[in-house]
């Protein structure tokens, strides 16, 4: 056998170079000048007194990070996402899951009301936000009912600050609860109808084939609603700006996100909302890589 004295010659790395950055890089600057500039921007803005109706700015350091820390609206705020985000990240993820078992099913009529749990995703927050505004007004469609049959001081749904952050939250997961019924829709399609038949002819019921089969490989289906409902829940402005403007009260409903384009919008103290926006970014993404590494845990390799 005659061996070639010569190797096979590799390939230039230039050329390669050069297809992969004519490939990648209209991505990568979409990312840097849409997500990595702004986080940067705002960290240096965070850094100063910057308000754009008084230049110059000023460099203050920590000092913003540190009024934070001692104020109370922003510790209000605080409290009142993390609840909205508790309830949105709960609700929805569990009735999403039993109208997903009750709709996995064969049939048109099955369609049908997929379709109709879906709709209200595709629905602008705002329209959505303006609705329930009415339905849940003092004289809306729904304390009127309440009054026809006999209760003669229905609730301030929107007006009793006991009240307002929990209807508020109740909207939020209405309109979420599609998206998770549709996740885990696709999760129960994937599960093997053949471990099913196996749990059940080893005399498994119902409830126990669901805990044994069903569930753990719902494993991907709850991460991705999880970190979804997490995510869109911290962020949440766009109901709250709508429905209640932070209120009844003291900030009632007011949200970090909320506080952020008040304080940088509103009042012009750009550098103070810019520090509010990068403990925001912190917190999410703290949290969400927590989340995320605890349910990957039980994720089940099919």
């Amino acid at each position: 056998m005659v061996q070639s004295g010569v190797g096979r010659r590799r390939r230039p790395v230039l050329p390669r170079l050069w297809h992969f950055v004519s490939f990648g890089a209209p991505g990568v600057l979409v990312y840097l000048c849409f997500v990595l500039a702004p986080i940067g921007i705002s960290v240096a803005y965070s850094l100063t007194d910057y308000n754009p109706f008084s230049p110059p700015a000023e460099f203050t350091g920590l000092e913003n990070y540190l009024l934070l820390l001692a104020d109370d609206q922003f510790l209000t705020a605080l409290w009142v996402t993390s609840v909205l985000t508790l309830i949105v990240v709960i609700v929805p993820n569990l009735a999403g899951l039993g109208v997903a078992l009750l709709l996995d099913k064969r049939g048109g009529l099955y369609n049908a009301l997929r379709s109709v749990f879906f709709t209200p995703v595709i629905l602008s927050s705002v329209v959505v936000s303006i609705i329930w505004t009415r339905l849940l007004d003092n004289e809306g469609p729904l304390n009127q009912a309440l009054r026809a049959l006999g209760v003669d001081d229905p609730p301030g749904w929107l007006s009793d600050p006991d009240l307002a952050l929990y209807s508020l939250a109740s909207i939020v997961c209405w309109q979420m609860l599609g998206f998770c019924v549709v996740v885990y829709l696709a999760g129960l399609q994937g599960v093997p109808a053949e471990l099913l038949e196996a749990a059940e002819i080893d005399g498994a019921g119902p409830v126990r084939r669901f805990r044994a089969v069903t569930w753990p490989l719902l494993a991907p289906s709850l991460t991705i609603n999880t970190v979804v409902l997490l995510i869109s829940a911290f962020k949440t402005y766009d109901y709250v700006k709508v429905i209640t403007n932070g209120g009844p009260g003291s900030g009632a409903t007011a949200t970090i996100a909320f506080n952020v384009l008040q304080t940088g919008f509103d009042a012009n103290h750009v550098g103070y909302a810019s520090a509010m926006a990068v403990v925001m970014l912190v917190i999410v993404a703290s949290v969400t890589a927590v989340v995320l590494k605890l349910l990957q845990r039980r994720e089940v390799d099919l």
